[in-house]
């Protein structure tokens, strides 16, 4: 099959040799062409794109554990995303391919979702940026979502290499101005695009009508108003043009006090309740200016709170809760252990795979991330209470906050034109900084986790270590073996007693799909998406496999940690044990091949084509880590 076979380079390391050689010349690669061209796949661009540059005879490299196959297709760019056309792509039924990404598709990278470039030149890899004056022959690209792309150019026409390396980079990295951004040009061409049905897409918020009628759909109307004071940004420019305030609030005190103090509402519970958010008054040295900031925020804070009937609890994000830069650095040292080239760097990580995810703090950050949504949610569905979010913008953790628990809250927001509309309400209309946080301009070389003159210089108390992963372990051991979770959970942060009674009688209920939403917060339950636990597992990235190999390889893992478990017993057992255990007969595997039903293949082995690191923990005489991994090669079939 044309497109399929093993290449050389790549990864910054010396692969072994292949056991298996294409012995298609690039001449003929060439010469056929022609032929592969009427069965390319269309390139969609989206109202605006433009293509820039491309390149074909391009092999989008898939990396096992010892060679690397490569599927033929085209490399193009455009002034939105890279995309690859494989040809495997249109062999895929229409009934399939309309469940697909209509925007993004699985082999396209976003110019902003790219991280880094690196070339492979004679099997070295190093960072390209700016004019080259060598063009590798090998391509990868490191994405912001953690995905790792490797493009083979070997076979690719010099003058192509040239233009679609270049492009790249040029596009990737170059510093741009604000309107030349692809979102500019898309609106202008959605904006001459026919009309469509209003009920088919998200609301933008951009008009006071908008507002209004999620006001309405709410029931807020009551308590709230929306308001046109900023129409223009004459009077802040990181407040939307129309929100809304609590109806008592004058539109005065938004004008002199330039939309900081003031509570902006953001969503109305079904008893009335409503969340809050607002930023921080600017910390004025003057006594006679203080003295003003505090009159005007007693009486602000009269309007949200007046008990018995109305009470409010206010929530400080900048002081005790996360800080910016905590979330940075963890993000950072997480995304470090995906960007893997080859399977040399993956064994290297995986020996002490699960202290490298705990020292990076980012599973216990969206542990945190949670549990204070779920506060949130427990004010305003069981106590009643308003919710006033502080922040010192309210443009970052206000945001996100805010969006899980509507999430939770909010079945409309769990719709995809409400989740549309949720996010531009909360994060586009809420004034978060992409351009400073994502760097989208590329004003500066530095990384993104090295970049914390952009970031407010709030402090946080960080939680202390809490063996996150030793609580996940054993859950994981208890579980096998019947116990409860409950055991388990005894941890310094456990809920409050009010918490964990309207957490506990919520989730003791069969969950209600059209209602309240809560995560599971304790520690086991916080992992790391599949996709990524199975990156190196060839099976497993089946295309159109879908859930079945990924569940199939799954059990098959569950049943190695269970067998380590079994073995580890075994040898705190007495002599006699030992003895016993020896003497029963070998154990035989019934399990189906995780290619089922892909292929009717029965794998005899009960060795997992990933070893984990337990299996080098235990001593055993072979070292798995250089034993070469069973993989039955489909081929056309």
């Amino acid at each position: 099959m044309l497109g399929k076979g093993v290449v050389g380079g790549g990864g910054g390391t010396k692969a072994p040799k292949p056991s298996f050689v294409s012995y298609v010349r690039p001449e003929e690669i060439h010469t056929n062409e022609k032929e592969a061209t009427e069965k390319e796949v269309t390139l969609h661009l989206l109202p605006g794109e433009q293509l820039l540059c491309e390149a074909s005879t391009v092999l989008k490299c898939v990396q096992e554990d010892s060679c690397q196959r490569g599927i033929y297709g085209r490399l193009v760019c455009t002034d939105f995303k890279i995309a690859f056309l494989g040809d495997d792509e249109s062999a895929l039924d229409n009934d399939e391919t309309q469940f697909k990404n209509k925007v993004i598709g699985e082999n396209d990278i976003t110019l902003h979702c790219v991280d880094q470039i690196y070339g492979v030149f004679d099997e070295k890899k190093k960072t390209l940026f700016g004019q080259l004056k060598k063009y590798p022959e090998k391509l990868v690209i490191h994405c912001k979502d953690l995905r790792v792309f490797h493009f083979c150019l070997r076979y690719t026409k010099e003058e192509e290499v040239k233009r679609i390396v270049s492009g790249i980079i040029h596009h990737t990295q170059a510093p741009k101005l604000l309107k030349r951004l692809f979102l500019f040009s898309y609106a202008t061409a959605a904006r001459n695009s026919p009309a469509t049905d209003p009920k088919k897409h998200a609301v933008m918020f951009d008009t006071l009508q908008d507002w209004c009628r999620e006001l309405e759909r709410t029931k807020g109307n009551m308590k709230y108003k929306a308001v046109s004071v900023n129409e223009g940004y004459k009077v802040c420019e990181r407040l939307p043009a129309y929100f809304v305030v609590p109806a008592a609030l004058l539109e005065e005190d938004i004008v002199f006090f330039q939309g900081r103090g003031i509570p902006i509402w953001c969503w109305s519970c079904h008893n009335g309740c409503a969340l809050l958010k607002m930023s921080a008054l600017p910390k004025e040295q003057d006594d006679g200016v203080l003295q003003i900031q505090k009159n005007f925020s007693d009486r602000i804070y009269k309007t949200v709170h007046r008990p018995p009937y109305e009470t409010a609890k206010t929530e400080d994000l900048s002081s005790n809760f996360l800080s910016l830069q905590e979330i940075q650095m963890a993000y950072s040292k997480f995304k470090q252990l995906f960007l893997i080239d080859n399977s040399t760097e993956f064994w290297d990580t995986d020996i002490k795979w699960f202290s490298l995810l705990e020292s990076s703090s980012w599973l216990d950050i969206i542990r945190r991330c949670l549990k204070k949504a779920v506060e949130i949610i427990e004010c305003l569905e069981a106590q009643n209470m308003n919710v006033l979010l502080l922040e010192d913008n309210a443009s970052d953790l206000c945001c996100l906050v805010s969006s899980l628990a509507q999430v939770m809250m909010d079945p409309h927001c769990r719709t995809i034109f409400g989740f549309q509309s949720l996010v531009q309400k909360e994060w586009i209309m809420g004034g978060h900084c992409f351009l400073d946080r994502c760097n989208h301009l590329r004003q500066s070389d530095k990384e993104e986790h090295q970049r914390q003159l952009s970031l407010p210089l709030t402090q946080s108390k960080s939680s202390p270590k809490r063996g996150f992963f030793r609580e996940e372990t054993d859950h994981l051991i208890k579980n096998l073996l019947g116990k409860r979770i409950s055991k388990l959970i005894n941890s310094s942060e456990e809920l409050q007693d009010g918490f964990r009674e309207f957490y506990d009688g919520w989730h003791s209920r069969p969950p209600s799909y059209q209602g309240l939403l809560l995560p599971r917060l304790e520690g086991p339950e916080i992992k790391v998406w599949a996709q990524r636990y199975l990156r190196w597992i060839p099976e497993a990235q089946i295309l159109g496999g879908g859930g079945v190999a990924t569940m199939s390889k799954l059990l098959e893992m569950m049943e190695e940690v269970q067998r380590l478990q079994e073995k580890v017993e075994v040898r705190h057992h007495s002599q006699e044990a030992l003895q016993a255990e020896a003497a029963s007969p070998p154990r035989t595997s019934g399990r189906l091949s995780s290619l089922f039903p892909f292929a009717l293949l029965q794998r005899h082995s009960s060795k997992p084509v990933l070893p984990t690191s337990g299996w080098k923990a235990l001593g055993d005489e072979d070292d798995l880590a250089k034993r070469e991994d069973e993989f039955v090669d489909l081929g056309d079939v």
